[in-house]
């Protein structure tokens, strides 16, 4: 506890730190009960008026059938625990991960029998106050000394435990308050989520477009004239080659193991994501000018991902650092003849999802990787316009990566604020008479 003197005037010690005077500590059994209310007991329930929830750490509570594609619950619901709009549930199991959330997005559903459902106490608590009380670092921690179990997936906590958990509670409206302004933040940051995934499926539309009617506005496509070739329709003007005929040869990296100091930076399967080269979580090696020579990057070198797992064997990405960087043994450098194919041309058609769907068919498939060698790759066609085309589609391709990259920054920027909101609110260090 700290010490009289360090406390501010109109503050308080407590056992969760130093508060404002006005606020309490109390347990979560003062501040919300549970509510245990079956489908059975629903007096003559529409059949398709419930429908069968599933809780996320990151999504909160959605339907099943938009995290599944399906539905999995028995068909047989009748024991399923109804929750309503503003009702707070998590799973005894994960709680631990934040997999805790409210009712937001529906005003009723059902979730499986195993999930403990909560109200605010009217009158004492907001059940969004408590609903993001209920995910900050502290409440984690706590759910993770309470949490029993030998099996990590199934650490579980019981009900009398979750009750006890100690939560700072302000007066009602300055919970409202503060609900409300991280409210505003998670708002934004839905909608910055919603932005990239309208971004992502107009790339992916866009991709579909260029690559089979090139540069072209919609409306014009019709009337472009195509022809049918072993890897689809493609422009009657465009070629069908293969990989190796329009670049200067294909390489593989370094089979030196990587440390967390060295020379030289060198790049990994984990690398490579979304076209372009990720450097979190870089490894180094130490070698010598003859292997630098041999190995060393340059610009518009391309990336491929010979040996992972299934899902993940054929990813690509361009190299377009300025920074010295070799390469490991588990990809493949394809050098682009620049007179011939246009280096992010081929990148972005070698990411298109059809192209890596067709990739995959080249894999050889082990116990637990999948492996695409250079001499496969060579030998697979790709569409080839002229140049200057190539150069067009890429332009477009790469204005739409420009807009998904500011949308990603303005969520990790939504994502870094919204974690410092909910830590200083809660603890007081920031009162939300004092946010402009």
């Amino acid at each position: 506890m700290s010490d009289s003197t360090d406390i501010p005037n109109g503050y308080k010690a407590t056992e969760l730190g130093v508060l404002p005077e006005e606020w309490d500590v109390v347990p979560l059994s003062e501040a919300i009960s549970e509510i245990d209310l079956r489908l059975s007991e629903v007096e003559n329930p529409v059949t398709n008026r419930f429908q069968v929830l599933s809780l996320t750490k990151n999504f909160g509570l959605i339907w099943q059938s938009e995290r599944f594609e399906k539905r999995i619950a028995t068909i047989d619901v009748s024991k399923y625990k109804v929750v309503k709009k503003g009702q707070i549930v998590y799973n005894p199991y994960v709680i631990w991960e934040g997999a805790v959330h409210i009712l937001r997005y529906y005003d009723e559903g059902l979730v499986s029998p195993v999930y403990p459902i909560w109200e605010a106490k009217i009158g004492i608590a907001d059940p969004f106050f408590i609903d993001h009380n209920l995910r900050t670092p502290y409440a984690i921690s706590e759910y993770n000394r309470l949490a029993a179990g030998a099996v990590n997936r199934r650490r579980s906590i019981r009900k009398p435990d979750f009750l006890k958990i100690k939560i700072p509670l302000p007066p009602l409206p300055e919970q409202h308050a503060i609900a409300a302004t991280l409210r505003s933040v998670q708002e934004a940051k839905e909608k910055t989520d919603a932005v990239i995934a309208a971004t992502k499926a107009l790339m992916a539309a866009m991709m579909k477009h260029l690559f089979m009617y090139g540069p072209v506005p919609p409306e014009e496509a019709e009337r472009v004239a195509l022809k049918e070739t072993k890897i689809g329709s493609v422009p009657e003007e465009w070629n069908v080659v293969k990989i190796g005929e329009i670049i200067q040869k294909t390489q593989y990296g370094l089979s030196i193991r990587g440390e967390q100091v060295g020379q030289y930076p060198i790049l990994r399967m984990n690398n490579l994501g979304n076209g372009l080269i990720d450097t979190n979580d870089l490894q180094y090696v130490n070698i010598d000018e003859n292997n630098l020579h041999n190995f060393q990057l340059n610009r518009g070198d391309i990336l491929f991902n010979r040996t992972n797992s299934y899902e993940l064997v054929g990813k690509t990405s361009i190299f377009k650092l300025e920074e010295t960087f070799v390469f490991a043994s588990y990809l493949v450098r394809i050098i682009p003849d620049f007179d011939k194919i246009f280096p992010e041309y081929l990148n972005y058609y070698l990411n298109w999802g059809e192209t890596q769907a067709r990739l995959k068919l080249l894999a050889s498939r082990g116990v637990s990787q999948s492996n695409i060698n250079a001499t496969k790759l060579r030998d697979f066609s790709i569409p080839f316009p002229s140049l200057s085309i190539q150069k067009q589609i890429a332009i477009i391709l790469n204005a739409i990566d420009q807009k998904l990259a500011a949308e990603q920054s303005r969520k990790e920027t939504l994502n870094l604020m919204f974690a410092s909101l909910l830590h200083n609110l809660m603890t007081a260090k920031t009162r939300v008479k004092n946010i402009v």
